[in-house]
């Protein structure tokens, strides 16, 4: 079988296409959520309760989503999670009332982690059965959905969400269905390979990395998602401290998200040349002097170009992190996910509660810190042990 028809190829396809439609739920989900809150007549702080429900979701799902992997076929996983999420967003755009919004948000929490879990696992799989990087393009194909799903939800700002949610969630859930058959062929990533008999990788879960080396990926995990956190929530708002204009404010997490994906779509080049080690501690140093200097140097241009240094330095770090935990299994895959996203939802407010003692300006240094922090930390964390 040629390279371009082996299950391995086949399933980076396939999982180009999962990763994708999760961008594109999400962004639709977050880009219309003004409407939701108006709709329902929420509050800010009813509205965050809400959020918090879908993030409580999410730790559930990645928690199971770890055990389930661990245990059963991932094309099921994949799939029931695709139209689980699909499902959960229909309701959202259903719900009147904060006790409904608050179910359906924790519901599509869970089957968001379940589905995260299950592509990163298969994608793991798949990586190792090419023989090549992929995770960082396929981090990218999740980064292009949003693009995709943050520009449909704008085109489409005349429609009401519940319309919006529901044709998405039908679009991306028959787009599921109709892959699963074909998904099957991911079971064939399970045969014994020279490097790893059988499953025994998958046997051993988190329990197949030593307890220190899984603590540290979850924890520059959460590094990096700390800053991934505080450019969704405050680059815009640091420019407007800058009194920039509207429209040079909304540019600074476009910026950073332009960064991102562009860091991801050249990172398996990258990383095949270079190694995970030196371009994820290189691209690390980058995010921690260009955010600073953006910071510290004035005007808006150089405010512009610390959020696209930062989107673009820590673009492979999560990949690679990703593919470390991978050698334990999808149960370590869930758990750096789990200590990662805690950095992504606590970052932003703990940059708010510096703020209000400091200044914003000041604050902001945290992730150009951690940055840091990621750069000297990340070869122990990456390097292969040797036996």
């Amino acid at each position: 079988m040629s390279a371009a028809t082996s299950p391995a190829e086949c399933g980076r396809r396939l999982l180009t296409g999962y990763f994708a439609g999760l961008g594109v739920v999400m962004a639709v989900w977050g880009a219309r959520m003004p409407a939701v809150q108006q709709t329902a007549h929420l509050s800010t702080a009813t509205l965050a309760l809400v959020l918090l429900a879908a993030a409580l979701g999410m730790v559930a799902g990645l928690q199971a989503g770890g055990r389930l992997a661990a245990a059963a076929r991932q094309p099921l996983l994949l799939t029931s999670g695709t139209v689980g999420l699909a499902a959960a967003l229909v309701v959202l755009g259903v719900c009147r009332t904060p006790a409904t919004l608050a179910a359906g948000a924790f519901a599509f929490g869970i089957a968001h982690g379940v589905l995260d879990v299950a592509a990163n696992a298969a994608a793991v799989r798949c990586q190792d059965r090419l023989g090549r990087p992929i995770m960082a393009s396929l981090h990218a194909s999740y980064s292009l959905g949003a693009l995709g799903g943050a520009a449909l939800a704008a085109f489409s700002s005349r429609t009401s969400h519940t319309w919006l949610f529901t044709i998405t969630a039908s679009c991306v859930a028959a787009a599921a269905l109709t892959m699963a058959p074909a998904a099957r062929r991911l079971d064939a990533l399970d045969e014994p390979t020279p490097a790893a008999p059988g499953r025994e990788a998958d046997t051993k879960d988190a329990q197949g990395l030593p307890r220190g080396r899984l603590w540290l990926l979850g924890a520059l995990a959460a590094a990096s998602l700390l800053g991934e956190g505080a450019a969704a929530d405050w680059a815009a708002v640091h420019l407007h401290s800058l009194n920039a204009p509207t429209v040079l404010s909304a540019a600074a997490f476009a910026l950073y998200s332009a960064g991102m994906a562009t860091g991801r779509l050249a990172g398996d080049r990258l990383t095949a040349r270079f190694g995970a080690p030196t371009l994820v501690r290189a691209g690390a140093v980058l995010a921690a002097a260009g955010l600073t200097a953006g910071l510290v140097l004035p005007g808006i241009p150089a405010a512009l170009a610390g959020w696209a240094a930062l989107g673009l330095g820590l673009s492979v770090t999560i990949p690679s992190l990703i593919t470390a935990a991978g050698c334990g299994g999808p149960r370590a895959v869930a758990a750096v996910a789990v200590t990662g996203y805690a950095g992504l939802l606590a970052g932003p407010a703990l940059i708010g509660a510096l703020a209000t003692v400091t200044s914003l300006s000041t604050a902001l240094l945290l992730p150009a810190l951690l940055a840091a922090v990621v750069a000297v930390l990340s070869r122990k964390a990456l390097e292969t042990p040797t036996p």
